[in-house]
């Protein structure tokens, strides 16, 4: 008898990640931003805090409590350019966490 291994299986690291990862999308404004981010990126756009200040109506600090929640969780990458922070999505990061809720919703089916 042969033993099927089950490449679907959810790992420790996974489960981490999907946590991490969701709880940083948990709040519509963090995904208004994140979806600002990228549409920017696409476009070839830099963007640092005062550009998503501007077409958000929050305060700044508000703005950046939250890309901090983005950027600690591994979706927005940022680089730092004399006094400014430029803000990137992580696709890479964006991609694993596709591939992990795929992964997750198959598990429940």
């Amino acid at each position: 008898m042969r033993i099927r291994r089950d490449n679907d299986a959810m790992h420790e690291e996974d489960i981490l990640l999907l946590a991490k990862v969701s709880d940083a999308l948990a709040h519509p404004v963090r995904i208004k931003i994140f979806q600002f981010i990228m549409q920017q990126n696409a476009q070839m756009q830099p963007v640092c805090n005062k550009d998503v200040v501007a077409h958000f109506d929050y305060a700044q600090a508000t703005i950046s409590q939250h890309i901090k929640t983005l950027v600690k969780s591994g979706l927005v990458d940022v680089k730092k350019q004399d006094k400014y922070s430029y803000y990137f999505v992580n696709v890479g990061m964006h991609a694993r966490y596709a591939d992990v809720v795929k992964k997750f919703i198959r598990q429940g089916l």
